[in-house]
């Protein structure tokens, strides 16, 4: 990834706080509130006590709003968490407080549901501020009904607690992801990008404009067959060899746009056998270090690791005007270790760089950064003016 995509990335907007998706248990605590609140208007109206009776309002009003939160109308759906939380609980501290038959079970099934509403919708502060509240309550006010539940309140609130403390750093795990799933998704377009403007460059270098100087001497051998016959023979006769040259030209184009491949043998014949491949179709004299390596590894991360080295040796051949080449492989415990290096003009710049410098200053070969980036190893490119330059890769097997 670039340094202007990584300032990109880090200026981007927050994400809205990740949730667990939890649809149809909302949709269940909202049953589960009306149902408590159609209860608690009946044991109102049912009550001996004047207290308990004038309540009975204050019971439809809440039906009446947990029943909107059955069809979709709570204000944790508008985003009013904290309020909704604190509506829950006044109503569950005015039912512990009031004279209702079956006071103990109905305030117990209450505070149920206010923990299971708050582990899976609310922060572990909000959570301690009302089991706090409540556990005062309970103390100063002395229900004398539930002041038995008061100790229960307070353990089964700091173990709710905890548990909004793990989700939230489950939260924080899943966001930071879906940060880097982002960064791994920039980088391969990148990478794939840079990978079609390099065929690109490359068909429009070679053969594209092979083929239109073919073009204009085949105009030119044309006007001389009526001036000059045995002249313009020779030049068929040469444009005969410049087709058979393009002819090859074309089939190594073609053979470095397929994947390598990794025959039975496995890695590192397979790295030797490019090389080879690679020494015969350029002319420049390369040398494979390393053949008696024993190297095991996935067929994905092999191939990664052919792909990796064949980039490198193109960008030899293509830019460093390099007579010599040496491609040394090595294992070091369970890192895989490759080295280019090459006695060209090197890059335009001077000095050492590891993968992370490099990603910020954008330097080196970008495909090959993406490559060992999600391949979880290391770089080194080391550039030397005139002098060549050496690639150094580490990938953990």
């Amino acid at each position: 990834m670039s340094a202007q995509e990584a300032v990109r990335l880090e200026k981007a907007p927050e994400a809205a706080p990740l949730s667990i998706p939890v649809p149809k248990w909302q949709f269940s605590l909202a049953v589960f509130r009306a149902l408590l609140g159609a209860l608690c208007c009946l044991l109102a109206f049912a009550a001996s006590s004047n207290m308990a009776r004038n309540s009975g309002f204050l019971w439809i009003g809440f039906t009446i709003y947990a029943m909107a939160a059955v069809f979709g109308y709570s204000l944790e759906r508008r985003g009013y968490m904290l309020l909704s939380l604190l509506i829950d609980t006044v109503f569950f501290l005015i039912c512990s407080a009031l004279p209702f038959e079956y006071a103990t079970g109905i305030t117990a099934l209450f505070y149920l549901y206010i923990l299971m509403s708050a582990a899976l919708l609310h922060t572990a502060r909000e959570i301690f501020v009302v089991v706090i509240g409540t556990t005062a309550f309970f103390f100063l006010a002395k229900p004398a009904e539930v002041l038995v539940f008061s100790p229960a309140v307070l353990l089964s609130g700091t173990a709710v607690t905890v548990m909004a403390l793990q989700r939230q750093a489950l939260q924080e795990r899943l966001r930071a992801a879906a940060r880097q799933a982002m960064m791994f998704r920039s980088e391969a377009d990148h990478a794939k990008e840079a990978e079609r403007q390099r065929i690109a460059h490359d068909f429009h270098d070679g053969p594209l404009q092979c083929f239109v100087g073919f073009s204009m001497r085949l105009e030119v051998a044309k006007r001389w067959l009526e001036r000059d016959p045995s002249r313009a023979m020779a030049e068929l006769e040469d444009l005969q060899l410049l087709v058979k040259a393009q002819s090859e030209e074309i089939r190594q184009f073609v053979r470095a746009m397929r994947p390598p491949e990794i025959d039975g043998a496995g890695l590192v014949p397979s790295l030797k056998k490019l090389v080879e491949g690679f020494e015969r179709d350029s002319g420049i004299a390369a040398v494979f270090v390393g053949s008696s390596t024993r190297v095991q590894t996935s067929a994905a991360t092999a191939t990664e690791i052919s792909l990796i080295c064949r980039e490198a040796l193109h960008n030899v051949q293509k830019h460093a005007q390099a007579k010599h080449v040496t491609v040394g492989i090595g294992r070091d415990g369970d890192v895989f270790e490759l080295s280019v290096d090459d006695d060209g003009k090197g890059f335009p710049f001077s000095g050492a760089y590891g993968l992370e410098e490099l990603d910020q200053l954008r330097l080196g070969p970008a495909s090959i950064r993406s490559r060992v980036r999600q391949l979880n190893g290391e770089m080194l490119l080391d550039s030397r003016q005139g002098a060549g330059a050496t690639l150094k890769i580490r990938i953990p097997l």
